[in-house]
């Protein structure tokens, strides 16, 4: 008898919420595991195809770390469409006014190119300071300095 591995659909999965704390967590690591539990890497259903992962909820934005010289050197680049309309802002100005874009765009990099990442994206909610709306369903803490975690 042949074994077939099984697809699951967007539907077939049940979805968790999962809070992560970014107080003093590094950038990039705390991308990375959010990026997976957006897909759903961490569950056995697991199909690259379907958006079988958890709504994540991140609460202290504005306390997240940058390792080595980041914060002076790091930049983002936005360019209008207009000639000469480059702009550059660096990673301190976005952690004072908007902390969430910082967090959305390493995660987004992080996440496929296509159709796929903007659904993903938009089971992320990023909050700059500890309060969220989202006590109603009940989201489990995660840390995201532990390498293997069982989210579900």
């Amino acid at each position: 008898m042949e074994r077939q591995t099984k697809s699951f659909a967007t539907g077939q999965v049940s979805r968790n919420w999962v809070l992560v704390d970014l107080d003093g967590v590094p950038l990039g690591r705390a991308a990375t595991r959010i990026a997976d539990i957006l897909r759903g890497k961490h569950k056995p259903e697991f199909t690259p195809h379907a958006d079988v992962g958890d709504f994540v909820v991140v609460i202290n934005a504005s306390k997240v770390k940058l390792t080595g010289k980041k914060m002076a050197d790091k930049v983002y680049y936005h360019h209008t469409g207009y000639i000469n309309h480059l702009k550059v802002r660096h990673v301190e100005h976005y952690l004072e006014n908007n902390p969430a874009f910082i967090i959305r765009h390493a995660v987004k990099g992080m996440l496929p190119k296509n159709r796929l990442s903007r659904q993903l994206l938009r089971k992320m909610k990023v909050y700059p300071g500890a309060e969220h709306p989202h006590a109603a369903q009940q989201p489990r803490k995660i840390d995201v300095m532990k390498k293997v975690q069982e989210v579900a």
